[in-house]
């Protein structure tokens, strides 16, 4: 179930209603909630004109078709946690290092737009002292190729 919280900074999609909302803040999961929401004119247009390619308007005019033209279109919004699913840099580091052939810190850099120098900071200090992972690194033809060890078995 979609369920728009709808505040001062706009619209946020949520899949469960909040513990808690913050002041000036609503609920609603319907366009039936929406008609009975306790915003004003002036409210509705800030949100109408806050959408993404919608025509801009002035007036509110009649609310109720206001609020009817203005549930379609926040139902149209895109989903953020589809979004959210994208693997991080960091995944994507991390999936490149685990991989038979490793990878250079060029080959790091290019796939994820960083500095060499962010590349062998991440190495040290996010891969090996925060997530406690073990990095081997041969010379090999196309430079020093890095690799994440496997675990020692026990």
């Amino acid at each position: 179930m979609r369920i728009y919280i709808i505040g001062n900074d706009g619209i946020t999609l949520s899949r469960k209603a909040p513990a808690a909302l913050n002041e000036g803040e609503i609920v609603v999961a319907s366009n039936e909630e929406l008609h009975a929401a306790p915003l004003n004119g002036k409210q509705l247009l800030a949100l109408w004109n806050a959408l993404p390619g919608v025509e801009k308007r002035r007036k509110v005019g009649d609310r109720d078709a206001l609020i009817d033209q203005l549930w379609p279109a926040i139902e149209a919004l895109p989903d953020p946690e589809r979004d959210a699913k994208r693997p991080s840099k960091q995944d994507e580091v991390i999936a490149m290092l685990r991989q038979p052939e490793g990878a250079t810190i060029d080959e790091v850099a290019s796939a994820t737009g960083w500095q060499r120098h962010t590349v062998r900071g991440v190495f040290s200090g996010t891969l090996k002292k925060k997530l406690g992972f073990t990095l081997a690194s041969a010379k090999e033809e196309r430079g020093r190729v890095y690799r994440i060890a496997a675990p020692a078995s026990a």
